[in-house]
């Protein structure tokens, strides 16, 4: 995006904010990292007063110019740094690498929600998004009293529902901060109407209301079914003016714009046959597909549903057999290393076999994982040459990690929109990566990654416009069927008895390789009490506890998902499954074996009562997401990583307005052609 700077703004102590002059205040080791793009990037930030975006594409380098934006204005302090939870300590990490002046007790980690004593106090003050919730009156009460002046939004994307709580929360506060900087390598994950609530935050009012918003960028208009008719705001248009006005406020480089010197990335497309009876299953599922999508009778709304949820299950324990001869295959090339990505825990289950039976050594993180324990793990990958292959959750841990080590990134499976897939692969492709980065897509050809690659194609089209001013696509050339072509023999895959928890032993043997397991725990100590998993981190300067190479056990598949597609109501992945889940078991980590003090945890407000069947979670109990394996708080009552509602069975969280508009959204952007047909079920029961 062009740059434009505005003419004789002063900072602090009259010292100009887009002269040379400006970047002298910075301490000499940071100074002296910045690239000739990054200063760049922080003399726009200074240009606007500290109020921008800086959209950077993943890896060139975010977090660093965001502290040097951060730390010029150090006389406005405190500072509020809103992140995932995930991302927590490599904050701080970056902090005290980059700032040595700033003491370890300066910095104050919040816990909790009525975790608050030292907001008031701290110089610099680090929350997750997953404590933005309405019932954290303590915590909300707390940061406005303190008025913040100098915020730094990482992610900022986790922003781009206009109904969702922390929307509601932070937004204002981002608006009465003299100075904010939001981070996020896809500002749009899908749709332009995922831009409005970050740029309403930096400049409110700026792109007019939400409807002036919608009509003109979003092709916002009525939809007529019969009598019926649909406020309809996720198309888009006027992309090339959009582009232009966004540059204005947003700074946004490609890797390669500006790092000629880095090695490309080159992706390809590994499609492969199913198994005979695998493929018999799939093509049957199409076929009721197919019969569901020309019903008229609302009863099968449930069906479609269900459905959904079983080709999605369906795609990723068909493949998985292919999948694991692939991860052979590659731990025959010595010294190779790579990320793995999956979604469903079938697959993580299914890679991580494969990776034991190779005897190959590795490292696994999904949502169980604490965050405290993920960097040490990136460490041990990064530092460690016999550490070959790191198995990774899509949304756990396809963000702010850096896996540059590996040269090599195959993805098990696909997700819903671009911007995951894209997060997932520069963890490898960033700046410190020497080699060229290959990216490997397993499609398994007559199931649902052939709908699922037409679908993140068409998002790419658009965000890409939007943001970069052309249009743009996942680009895969198709590989070698010969050199690929032992996959079309490859054997089903079924789950295990770990999966069903039916063999203790089984368990020991498939997930802890002969150098871990000494490490575990009882799997019983799961079903004690949990205890405080990160100890404080703000007053003692303790470092985080190391973690083990697995927290947690996989077992059944995940629900479907459909993530990102629509900035209502609806939270990103309310996408219900309507089969019977198998009991989860998790191995509980180290650190949470050491004890220490708990804070007392407990809300002024009763948690918002969502149905039935959702009971109020106990405060010291951390709960694992059915959609996405992140651990949460027991406070929480959605998922932080991915607003899934905790609890989830069938049919107690979903009224029949939201099923269908959830259904709606699926179906609207893959790749069916009988979109009417949806209509009909989803205005029959919408009510509208």
């Amino acid at each position: 995006m062009r740059t434009m700077r505005s003419q004789g703004r002063s900072g602090p102590d009259g010292v100009s904010l887009h002269g040379k002059d400006a970047l002298q205040l910075l301490p000499q080791k940071l100074g002296e990292k910045l690239m000739p793009f990054q200063r760049e990037g922080v003399r726009f930030a200074l240009s606007r007063d500290g109020r921008c975006m800086i959209a950077d594409e993943m890896g060139l380098g975010k977090t660093i110019q965001a502290i040097s934006v951060a730390y010029i204005f150090k006389e406005e302090w405190p500072l509020l740094i809103v992140v995932p939870s995930s991302l927590k300590y490599p904050w701080i990490e970056e902090l005290e690498k980059w700032i040595p002046e700033l003491d370890p007790r300066d910095i104050n980690l919040v816990e909790s929600k009525t975790d608050t004593m030292s907001i008031g106090t701290s110089k610099v003050t680090i929350l997750g998004y997953g404590l933005l919730t309405t019932d954290a009156r303590p915590l909300l009460e707390a940061l406005n009293k303190q008025r913040f002046d100098v915020i730094l939004v990482d992610e900022s994307h986790y922003l781009k529902s206009r109904n969702a709580a922390r929307s509601k929360i932070l937004v204002p506060i981002i608006q009465n901060a003299k100075r904010a900087i939001l981070l996020t390598g896809t500002p749009a994950l899908g749709r332009p109407e995922e831009l409005f609530m970050q740029i309403d935050a930096l400049y409110p009012r700026r792109f007019g209301t939400w409807s002036d918003y919608a009509k003109k960028y979003c092709n916002a208009h009525y939809k007529f079914f019969g009598a019926r008719r649909q406020w309809d705001c996720r198309g888009a248009s006027h992309l090339d003016e959009l582009h232009q006005r966004l540059s204005e406020i947003i700074i946004r480089r490609l890797k390669n714009q500006v790092l000629t010197q880095l090695p490309p990335k080159i992706r390809q497309r590994i499609p492969f046959d199913l198994p005979k009876d695998a493929a018999k299953e799939a093509s049957a599922s199409f076929e009721r597909w197919e019969k569901l999508m020309s019903s008229e009778s609302e009863n099968q709304f449930v069906e479609v549903m269900s459905l959904i949820t079983h080709m999605y299950k369906q795609t990723a324990i068909a493949k998985a057999g292919a999948v694991k001869d692939y991860i052979k295959m590659m731990l025959e090339t010595e010294q190779l290393k790579f990320l793995v990505f999956a979604h469903h825990l079938s697959m993580l289950q299914a890679c991580t076999e494969a990776v034991i039976e190779a005897k190959a050594s590795y490292i696994r993180i999904d949502g169980s994982v604490p965050s405290a324990e993920r960097i040490q793990l990136v460490h041990r990958f990064q530092n460690d040459p016999d550490t070959r292959v790191a198995i990774l959750s899509i949304q756990a841990a396809g963000q702010g990690l850096t896996f540059t080590a590996a040269s090599h990134v195959v993805f098990a499976e696909l997700y819903w929109n671009p911007g995951h897939i894209k997060q997932a692969e520069d963890r490898a492709h960033r700046i410190g990566q020497t080699t060229t980065v290959h990216i490997h897509y397993l499609i398994a050809k007559g199931t649902f990654d052939t709908v699922m690659w037409a679908m993140l194609n068409r998002k790419e089209t658009v965000t890409g416009s939007a943001l970069n001013g052309k249009k743009e696509y996942l680009k895969a050339e198709v590989g070698d069927e010969e050199k690929w072509d032992f996959l079309n023999f490859a054997k089903a895959w079924t789950p295990s008895d770990t999966m069903k928890g039916d063999s203790e032993d089984d368990k020991d043997g498939i997930f802890f390789s002969h150098f871990e397991r000494e490490k575990q725990h009882d799997i019983r100590s799961f079903f004690s009490p949990s205890v405080n998993k990160e100890k404080k981190r703000k007053r003692t300067g303790d470092s985080p506890s190391n973690g083990s190479p697995l927290a947690q056990l996989p077992e059944g598949a995940e629900p479907v998902r459909t993530p990102e597609i629509q900035s209502s109501d609806l939270k990103a992945d309310q996408g219900e499954d309507f089969s019977p889940q198998v009991k989860r078991f998790r191995q509980v980590s180290p650190s949470s074996r050491r004890g220490g003090k708990k804070s007392p945890l407990s809300s002024l407000c009763a948690p918002r009562r969502l149905s039935a069947g959702l009971q109020a979670p106990h405060h010291n109990q951390k709960w694992n997401c059915s959609a996405c394996t992140f651990s949460n708080s027991g406070l929480l009552l959605h998922c932080e990583m991915c607003e899934s509602p905790r609890n989830a069975q069938k049919g107690e969280i979903y009224t029949h307005k939201q099923l269908s508009k959830i259904l709606f959204l699926l179906m609207s952007h893959s790749n069916i052609p009988t979109l009417s047909q949806l209509w009909h079920v989803f205005l029959i029961y919408n009510g509208v």
